[in-house]
């Protein structure tokens, strides 16, 4: 009998179950891509069917591709993307799951920001309303959508409905709630002030239990267990925020520590002692029972490599390379040149302005498919470089980073990284650090490990390491102000192609 943990990591597109040993090897491995549904402009929205259907298939798969018997997974830890909204109604059935890449209420956060929500929401949750935030949403839903607001019984994020279905407990964690702009941070508890500045004063009620992330919530039950394989009475603990698992699972566990993550979400955080930098950051989400994440993120990363594999390569690969490894080729390719192209990764909206688009700039007859793929390559980091700059003039300071994500698997982004960002960037040797950091945080949980930094100690190791190019320092940083530039010139003509879009009322209907 071997004692093994259970990580299981639902993010924007594609929800995973890992089997770990207790030194991190990974053990067995299974995902399933999640489908998103668009039935308006701006609105990106998922199936709770599915998403339990996809949960069930994952973790079954992991147990039998392991070869081993449930019962010798002592515990299970489970990540999700932050913020969104996934919704049980009053009966405890799903209802609804609204994805962080939807824009839907971009009008109310102008609204908002009008009348100065934000000064303040921020001093409570350390966050100012944004579009695909948990409570925005909300109250996107209590203003256009009535009716179904009336039937939602308990707000969970998108891990929290995994826990739910293996447990029926209807439970979240402080680092998943407070990265929704949900908590009063440094109190770690819910609060009227603030649900009363989102215009949700009258809905306490629907939010649920709150527990610490390693804190065991419920156990598998003999419903989820004949669903899914597991044991029942497997214990569950509550989980956390997949960016703070993110950091657990590549070794980040210490204060100063900095955090990468090039997935669905530019994330870009750094371990601190208290929520309160100098300047307003993004947002602040807890990481243990003590400490704090300092955040600065949006849905502006490797996102947009997808896209552009699913919508220009779509073909590519058939000769059993990925058409992802074959785009970074292309990349390679190229030898950096002041005339290249630039391309702004604002697939979804950017952080501050729900109304911006992508695109590429500066494209000529002479330009390649490897020439627009290094563009995209280098946008992705210049929008990370950009959400570290606002960190360190808030006060965080680090020297190196350690980058995961879908973009850390390719061997020319993590370099790229390096150098746009100018800072060493070690990958850790583990490609599902959502997963691991879960795992970690189960192993915690039931007392496997001392605390997170004991179990990343036990669990975590790295595998690469890059240094930035000297000789490109200059090269990028004239590329950067010229994406700054680009993006300033274009604002105003974004926010007139959004008002060629339906109306909020309209797409609502």
């Amino acid at each position: 009998m071997g004692e093994y943990l259970l990580g299981i990591d639902a993010g924007n597109t594609v929800i995973k179950a890992v089997l770990f040993d207790r030194e991190g090897n990974e053990v067995a491995f299974a995902a399933e891509e999640g489908h998103s549904h668009m039935p308006a402009p701006g609105h990106v929205e998922r199936g709770l069917g599915e998403l339990w259907s996809q949960a069930k298939v994952v973790i079954r798969a992991v147990i039998e591709r392991a070869g081993i018997s449930a019962d010798e997974i002592v515990a299970i830890g489970c990540a999700g993307h932050g913020n969104g909204l996934y919704a049980l109604d009053r009966n405890g059935e799903p209802l609804l799951g609204i994805q962080s890449l939807d824009t839907r209420a971009a009008g109310i956060v102008d609204e908002w920001q009008a009348e100065g929500v934000g000064a303040r929401t921020y001093p409570i949750a350390g966050q100012s309303p944004w579009a695909s935030q948990t409570p925005t949403l909300l109250a996107w839903l209590k203003r256009f959508r009535p009716d179904l607001f009336a039937k939602i019984g308990t707000v969970f994020l998108c891990k929290d409905f995994v826990v739910n279905r293996l447990t029926g407990a209807r439970v979240s964690d402080v680092s998943d709630m407070s990265g929704a702009g949900l908590l009063d941070v440094a109190r770690r508890r819910y609060d009227q002030a603030l649900m009363a500045a989102y215009g949700l004063g009258d809905s306490m009620d629907l939010l649920p239990e709150l527990f610490e992330s390693d804190a065991m919530v419920g156990r598998v039950s003999a419903t989820a267990a004949s669903e899914t394989g597991l044991s029942a009475g497997t214990p569950v603990v509550g989980g956390l925020f997949d960016v703070v698992a993110s950091a657990i699972g590549s070794g980040v566990t210490k204060t100063g520590a900095a955090s990468i993550i090039a997935g669905t979400w530019s994330i870009n955080q750094v371990i601190v002692d208290q929520p309160d930098l100098s300047r307003p950051i993004f947002m602040s989400s807890t990481f243990d029972r003590t400490r704090y994440m300092a955040i600065e993120a949006s849905a502006t990363s490797a996102a947009n490599l997808e896209w552009l594999v699913r919508e220009l390569f779509p073909h590519d690969g058939k000769d059993g390379r990925s058409p992802f490894d074959l785009c970074c080729q292309l990349a390679a390719e190229i030898e950096p040149g002041a005339d290249d192209p630039l391309y702004h990764p604002y697939l979804y909206g950017a952080q501050q302005d729900g109304h911006a688009r992508a695109g590429f700039y500066g494209v000529a007859g002479w330009h390649t498919k490897g020439h627009l793929v290094r563009a995209l390559l280098e946008g992705v980091a210049f929008g990370h470089r950009q959400h570290i700059a606002t960190l360190r003039a808030a006060g965080a300071r680090f020297s190196e980073a350690v980058l995961s994500g879908g973009g850390s698997r390719s061997l020319i982004w993590p370099q790229i990284f390096a150098d746009v960002l100018d800072v060493p960037v070690t990958v850790a040797r583990s490609r599902e650090t959502g997963a691991l950091g879960a795992a970690i945080t189960a192993g915690v949980g039931i007392g496997l490990f001392a605390d997170l930094s004991a179990g990343a100690a036990a669990m975590v190791r790295t595998e690469r390491h890059y240094r930035p190019n000297p000789a490109l320092r200059a090269h990028y940083d004239r590329r950067f102000a010229l994406h700054g530039d680009i993006a300033a010139a274009l604002a105003p003509i974004w926010r007139r192609l959004a008002r060629t879009e339906p109306s909020e009322r309209e797409a609502a209907a």
